[in-house]
């Protein structure tokens, strides 16, 4: 990989992108590695914050009857829970955070292709987060994530049996989100289309540039239906429309249509960035090429297709026609095919590959087998029989969550371990996060794995209480969501250490032939101080010189070098 000059800039192209002090000079920024910062220290905040309602849902589900609170203010926690983890997190949490650090790196360009509008979506973003917070401090919402009709969109203050909670904050905060979503999905195609180096052949991106590709054409495509959505719920509520509401003329299903033609596809949104993530985190660790390398880039795309297609199995139990449940069912299995082939491909690369199991490996790892135990299980809820036993029980809960934190979060965090040394210039604690790994690892399966066999027993979700039967698997439940808690604080912990205290991180930590290890750390503020030229890809390790991989350090868990200094695999 060889580099040709680049024209001269009025900033320092040899500084970093941290060198720049003062708060303005963060809020005005259009340097998109300090976008993603931004987003980074948001998304962050808000999954505390969702975390801390969802260890306040477990400690109420300890004992059966009151234990901390009562009934109204439980459906307020899961409902606050669900919003701010969907909408302020997940969604943005890699594309938005990692990817704007990332991905014009991946690219040898400067940045995005708009970097006045991804400041724009970042106070977008900023903005909505605003309307959820007056939601949170003005009585909260009790509705569900999902804010489902007609209990969202009748207000008992004009004679409706509905919800006397902030819903129309939290639906703002929603609709306004999703802009920045959008802008954010607009720019990213607009660089991978025009914004390549030189030598970067679509064949060569790598596949977490393909990953969130993909889940930018989501984004476009999707996120204007949740808007339009939340838009008429707000409609409803202050004008009395029958939209939705069955009292004047609506129709509640029709809500449902509209609402999971949204989040079916957003799950992708949520959960392909991981998969991205995981690609690269496999390749480098296991220090080959991706074993069908076209074949995970497509399946990509082949998720973003297929999620359109799939939202009616949220509604089995909805009163749809026989016909149309059976062919939704079928396009349900049909999704397991493109997830199928990536789950195949990684492990294929993994055998024979020269495995390093440094923190990074583990939390990719860990996506593999728990993703593979939410995709099995999602199996069961595709079904139209089993489905009719198992809806809206705690099986559909477990399964969710190993989707969506079995596989997201750790995909996420797993990225952050992986990207930490790159954007801040900072080398972690290993041992520490090896520690933190393992508790939320052992926290996570036995908070949500006992939840699989509460489901299938017949405990319905969203309840405050339950039968005598349940209570001790709901403890063990509860016990494994404090395990899990602590392990991301240790994290929390880990990462501070690491800003306040770490050792500089190398130019490339991890012995990664991508491109984006072929910068100084941490980044200058062009990304490259000469514009790069590729003459090989981005996982051609056999054809990457020493110089471009193995510039370690001695760490005392992975000792890179021999005894006579020489640096090695």
């Amino acid at each position: 990989m060889t580099t040709a000059p680049g024209h001269h800039e009025e900033v320092d192209p040899n500084a970093s992108y941290l060198d720049k002090k003062g708060l303005m000079s963060w809020f005005v920024t259009l340097d998109h590695k300090r976008i993603g910062v931004m987003y980074l220290i948001s998304v962050i905040i808000s999954f505390a914050l969702g975390g801390i309602f969802a260890l306040l849902v477990r400690a109420e589900l300890f004992t059966k009857g009151r234990t901390l609170m009562d009934a109204d203010t439980y459906n307020k926690m899961f409902s606050l829970h669900g919003v701010v983890m969907v909408f302020l997190f997940i969604i943005p949490s890699i594309p938005a955070a990692l990817g704007n650090i990332m991905l014009p790196i991946q690219l040898g360009t400067k940045d995005v292709a708009f970097p006045k509008l991804n400041l724009l979506s970042f106070y977008i973003y900023l903005f909505g987060a605003c309307f959820g917070l007056y939601s949170m401090i003005n009585g909260g919402i009790d509705t569900g994530w999902t804010f489902y009709t007609p209990y969202s969109s009748s207000d008992p203050a004009h004679g409706g049996v509905g919800s006397a909670t902030s819903v129309i904050p939290m639906t703002l905060a929603a609709f306004v989100m999703g802009f920045s979503s959008i802008l954010t999905g607009v720019n990213f195609i607009a660089t991978v289309h025009k914004m390549r180096a030189p030598g970067l052949t679509w064949r060569r991106l790598t596949l977490f540039t393909w990953a969130l590709y993909a889940t930018s054409i989501i984004q476009i495509l999707a996120t204007p239906v949740l808007a339009i959505t939340l838009l008429l719920l707000t409609m409803e509520r202050f004008l009395g429309l029958g939209i939705f509401d069955p009292r004047l003329g609506g129709d509640p299903v029709l809500y449902q249509h509209f609402f999971w033609f949204y989040s079916h596809p957003a799950v992708y949104i949520m959960i392909v960035p991981g998969m991205g993530v995981v690609s690269e985190i496999l390749a480098t660790f296991s220090r080959r090429e991706p074993v069908g390398y076209m074949a995970i880039a497509m399946s990509s795309l082949g998720l973003a297709l297929l999620g359109f297609l799939v939202w009616g199995h949220h509604l089995f139990v909805a009163g749809m026609s026989e016909y149309a449940t059976m062919v939704f069912s079928a396009l349900t299995f049909l999704v397991a095919i493109p997830s199928g082939v990536k789950v195949f491909n990684w492990v294929a690369t993994l055998y024979k590959g020269s495995i390093s199991l440094q923190s990074p490996m583990l939390w990719a790892l860990s996506f593999l087998f728990l993703f593979t135990i939410g995709g099995l299980t999602g199996l069961f809820l595709g079904m139209l029989a089993v489905d009719v036993h198992l809806h809206d029980t705690y099986f559909v809960v477990a399964h969710f969550h190993y989707v969506m934190v079995g596989g997201t979060v750790m995909g996420f965090v797993g990225g952050l371990h992986y990207w930490w040394p790159k954007f801040t210039g900072k080398m972690y604690d290993e041992k520490l996060a090896r520690i933190g790994w393992f508790f939320v690892f052992i926290g996570f399966n036995t908070t949500f794995l006992v939840q699989f066999v509460l489901g299938s027993r017949g405990m319905p979700r969203r309840y405050y209480d339950y039968l005598p039967e349940f209570e001790q698997l709901h403890q063990i439940s509860t016990i494994g969501s404090w395990i899990l808690g602590l392990g991301f604080v240790v994290l929390l912990v880990m990462f501070i250490r690491s800003l306040l205290g770490g050792k500089p991180a190398p130019r490339n930590p991890w012995g990664s032939a991508a491109l984006e290890w072929m910068t100084p750390t941490p980044p200058p503020t062009f990304n490259f101080v000469k514009d790069p030229v590729l003459t090989r890809g981005q996982y051609d390790y056999h054809l990457a010189t020493d110089d471009e991989l193995y510039d370690g350090f001695d760490d005392p868990l992975f000792p890179k070098k021999n005894a006579d200094g020489k640096a090695h695999a």
